[in-house]
């Protein structure tokens, strides 16, 4: 406010719901709020404007330092970034409701459930809104779904995937940044141990239910040497992924804010490259995305693991404008093909 006796702004929309929410439980560092829903599937954007998607939450509170969705709580006026991990959003779930959203779905229409928001969160064991989700989902067929989580957790419902596998597609999406514990507590402070991620994806493949593993994001000189891509990866074919995937780290200013200031705190010779590199665009281009493709690339068929078919991670868009990192910032001709591995370390390298 300009003045103490101006009036608040009027909140209209989506904030005014947040605003009004219920606290459902409250818990030293996080709050538990109800949120009337008046719609739970919506269309994805850009790339994804075909795919269908659904967030039984709104916010996380796993707290990754890279995490891209939270501009989510913006739309709710909550623009303080730590608000979208301490501040959790249960939405308000009604099955009839629910069902007269899914019967506008059509045979082989994809829907990829936590796009924003993690739903295996510890939210999930309260309230189980992704658990009431997939049981309506159970009684459908034809549909083609995916579950992004890093959450163990996901586990629990294995028997249901199976019985929606029956008649539907359906494949988990489990991130898994790194298996250095010290390094994964750092970068997703309240999330599930690497090796329990690891047995989620176990359990979810004995009992037949498809699971890729992401390396998302790649972050340059954090996790992105060979040694680390490879451990995640041969780990991810041990334990039964069928497909694996990694690109690298895209900083929207919601997560720039969150994300650089770690960096001055924990990796602080980092901070002058990255500043340089995202102070312009979010998503990267050039060498340094080229070696990474290129590194995952073999890796992944070192270890046998599939490529997966359609891109689930958020990607640019073709010609959207965005800048290389650790790499020359040099105008000239578009190169032809992907360069030799070594010709791409060496120039990453000299930086």
């Amino acid at each position: 406010m300009l003045f103490e006796d101006d009036p608040p702004p009027t909140l209209v929309g989506i904030a005014r719901l947040a605003a009004s929410s219920d606290l459902l439980e409250a818990k030293r560092k996080v709050e538990y709020l109800e949120l009337e829903t008046r719609r739970f599937i919506g269309r994805g954007s850009g790339r994804m404007r075909d795919i269908w998607t659904i967030n039984p939450y709104r916010g996380c509170e796993y707290g990754c330092k890279y995490c891209y969705a939270r501009y989510a709580h913006e739309f709710m006026e909550l623009r303080d970034p730590e608000q979208f991990e301490r501040k959790i959003y249960a939405k308000q779930f009604q099955a009839a409701a629910f069902r007269a959203e899914v019967r506008r779905l059509k045979p082989g229409d994809a829907v990829w459930i936590g796009t924003a928001t993690d739903p295996y969160q510890p939210a999930e064991r309260r309230f189980e809104v992704t658990r009431q989700i997939l049981e309506v989902f159970s009684g459908e067929r034809g549909l083609d779904f995916g579950i992004t989580t890093k959450s163990d957790f996901v586990s629990r419902d294995a028997e249901l995937m199976v019985q929606i596998a029956r008649r539907n597609r359906i494949r988990v999406h489990l991130t898994i940044t790194t298996l250095d514990e010290r390094l994964a507590r750092l970068l997703e402070p309240r999330a599930p141990r690497p090796a329990l991620r690891l047995a989620a994806v176990k359990k979810l493949t004995e009992a037949g239910v498809p699971v890729s593993v992401l390396a998302h994001p790649v972050m340059p000189l954090i996790n992105d040497s060979e040694e680390s891509l490879d451990s995640v990866c041969a780990a991810a074919a041990q334990n039964g992924a069928s497909s694996f995937s990694a690109a690298p780290l895209f900083l929207k200013p919601c997560s720039a804010q969150v994300f650089l200031p770690f960096l001055e705190e924990r990796f602080p010779h980092l901070v002058r490259r990255y500043r340089e590199r995202f102070e312009t665009a979010a998503y990267l281009k050039g060498l340094y995305p080229e070696m990474i493709a290129e590194r995952v690339d073999r890796i992944r068929k070192k270890h046998q693991l599939a490529k997966r078919g359609e891109v689930e991670w958020p990607m640019p868009l073709p010609g959207d404008d965005q800048m290389t990192l650790f790499a020359p910032l040099v105008k000239g001709p578009r190169r032809q093909g992907a360069l030799k591995r070594d010709t791409l370390q060496r120039k990453v390298n000299r930086l």
